[in-house]
């Protein structure tokens, strides 16, 4: 029964991973710009969400402390957003998903701090040489500097908030973690727009490609993958979840080749990088397995 409740959990998030993958190629077929889409986005989200949750009779009581943790995660994953669908409209799918793909490293140094565990070198040997293939493919392609620098914003924000969503789910429903979330981010984006004057006529005069997107990219790629990534930190490690979610950047490049040809955008050389990070990734899941059943033979 354990063995199948593992194997049903990591199913779950694989196709959860499946389902971002495409989120990018949305990103780049929306015609709005980055702050049109993070904020319609969200709202779309809260709403679809709130009427699931209500429908559903999910329990949305938290506490005053929780709130405010809530709060300021979501918050970060506003940052994220903006961070990551910014990469993508000043570069490409390609470029800014494996600038994403350093979400490992990240993770390797925040996930010991918060659960109080001790740092494994080889996470961190991993991580530099996944900092050395982005290095690599930064010499190559100058041009798309900026969308890598926010890719990898992007990843540390990722990291960061799935690993304290981890600490936050054994307290809270995941329910009420994604709808505070992302309610929280709503309404600071919302400030910032009203800040900057940014409600005008023009931010709400959308085109067929955007309204289709938007509505693809909340419903189908953040309703549904949200909860229920949330909701797995119960049963897997964040540290897991984030490497299993480098898988995102293989299918995001898949999509991105099947969909806008970006092949043809980036130097044969881009790929070698792609390489490199992703065996890097793979050899960190064997290690990890590895030490995880020499700590558990140990133990017994």
């Amino acid at each position: 029964m354990l063995v199948k409740g593992i194997n049903k959990h990591y199913l779950l998030l694989h196709f959860i991973v499946f389902i971002w993958g495409f989120s990018p190629v949305l990103g780049r077929f929306i015609t709005a710009d980055t702050w049109q889409l993070v904020w319609f986005r969200i709202l779309i989200t809260v709403f679809v969400m709130f009427f699931y949750l209500k429908i559903t009779k999910q329990n949305l009581i938290v506490g005053g402390k929780d709130l405010l943790k809530l709060a300021g995660i979501g918050l970060i994953i506003l940052i994220h957003w903006l961070a990551f669908y910014g990469a993508i409209k000043v570069s490409n799918i390609s470029v800014t998903m494996v600038a994403f793909s350093t979400g490992t490293l990240f993770s390797s140094i925040i996930e010991p701090i918060l659960y109080k565990r001790k740092i494994r070198p080889y996470e961190i040997l991993i991580g530099l040489i996944i900092i050395g293939a982005i290095g690599l493919i930064f010499s190559i392609e100058t041009k798309f500097w900026l969308g890598i620098v926010l890719g990898i914003f992007a990843a540390l924000t990722s990291s960061l908030f799935g690993v304290m969503n981890g600490l936050m789910v054994k307290r809270v429903s995941s329910g009420a973690i994604s709808f505070y979330e992302l309610s929280a981010a709503l309404f600071g984006l919302t400030v910032i727009l009203a800040c900057k004057g940014s409600f005008t006529c023009a931010f709400f005069d959308l085109d067929q490609h955007s309204i289709i997107g938007l509505l693809l990219l909340s419903l189908v790629c953040t309703v549904f993958p949200f909860l229920a990534s949330v909701n797995l930190a119960k049963y897997i490690s964040p540290y897991t979840i984030v490497l299993t979610v480098n898988l995102e950047t293989v299918y995001g490049i898949i999509w991105a080749i099947l969909f806008f040809k970006e092949n043809n955008e980036v130097k044969p050389t881009f790929y070698l990088g792609v390489l490199i990070i992703l065996l890097a990734v793979f050899l960190n899941s064997y290690l990890r397995n590895v030490t995880e059943r020499k700590l558990t033979a140990s133990k017994n």
